[in-house]
Parts: C-alpha cells; sequence; structure tokens
C-alpha cells in the first residue's frame, strides 16, 4: 500500500465529505479551510485521508482536522497523517503542534498519544458550544475538548 502525502492544490476542491467525517460542521470545516493548509492522503491518485495544519500562534501550529475514509481506517493510515503533519511543522521550524478531539474520541486520543501527544487541557463544554446539534461517538456524548500538544 503506497500512500502519497500531499499538499492539495490550490485548482482541487477539498474533501469536504472526507473531512466532514472528524467535524460534522460544513462552516465550521470550510471556515478553517479559508486559513489552514489541507494535506490529502492518496493511493493510487484516490484521496483516502486528509488532515489540515493551521498556525495558532508564532511557532505553534495545530493539526485543526484528520481523517480517514471509514473503508481504510483501522490500517495505520491516520498514524501516518499525524507523523506527517509533525514532519511538516519540522520544515516549518515549529516548536509546538496541537490538536484536539472530543472526550468521546477513545481511538482518536489513543493515537494522539501513541504518537507522543500530552493532554495539555479541557475546553470544558466546546461541542455544547460551538455544535447546534449533539454530537454521540461511542455511546458517550462529545461535549468537552480535550487539547494535546506535541514538542518538537
Amino acid at each position: 500500500m503506497d500512500i502519497e502525502i500531499r499538499l492539495l492544490k490550490a485548482t482541487e476542491k477539498p474533501p469536504l465529505e472526507l473531512l466532514l467525517l472528524a467535524d460534522p460542521s460544513e462552516a465550521i470545516v470550510r471556515e478553517y479551510l479559508s486559513r489552514g493548509k489541507c494535506y490529502v492522503a492518496a493511493i493510487s491518485n484516490e484521496i483516502i485521508g486528509a488532515f489540515v495544519l493551521l498556525q495558532t500562534r508564532p511557532e505553534t501550529i495545530e493539526i485543526i482536522n484528520i481523517a480517514v475514509r471509514e473503508d481504510c481506517q483501522g490500517r495505520g493510515i491516520g498514524k501516518k497523517l499525524v507523523w506527517n503533519a509533525i514532519e511538516k511543522a519540522k520544515e516549518e521550524r515549529i516548536k509546538t503542534i496541537e490538536i484536539g478531539t472530543g472526550n468521546s474520541s477513545i481511538g482518536q486520543l489513543l493515537l494522539y498519544q501513541k504518537c507522543g501527544f500530552r493532554i495539555t487541557g479541557i475546553d470544558r463544554d466546546f461541542f455544547i458550544r460551538h455544535y447546534d446539534e449533539e454530537i454521540y461517538e461511542n455511546g458517550i456524548q462529545c461535549r468537552d475538548m480535550i487539547r494535546l500538544s506535541f514538542d518538537i
């Protein structure tokens, strides 16, 4: 399985359906796409994953969205995307890379910690304040944003 990870070309449409797997608000996804850099993962030119990097402060970048097509999950592609994002941050001389996920996103919390991210905080009721619809994963209501960071 040969995966190419590259910056989305200016002539390409962002993989919105894919990004909506990780963030159900199209308005929010479109807003951070306008400010960030979208990278895509492809096998034989078919996009199967994506992530968006957004510089939030000097020397700090955030993985604002990371998603793998549902039929491709469980193959280590998410881990490759996280490591690629860390490499991109290193290339840009970033010192800290951050990521946030929902309290109900058990698999994502496991992945990020396996990649070396450490929990730095909790934004209580983040998903209640910023999303109109209730979100449930793994039988748990997604209420709080768990913030993690990785020092490069």
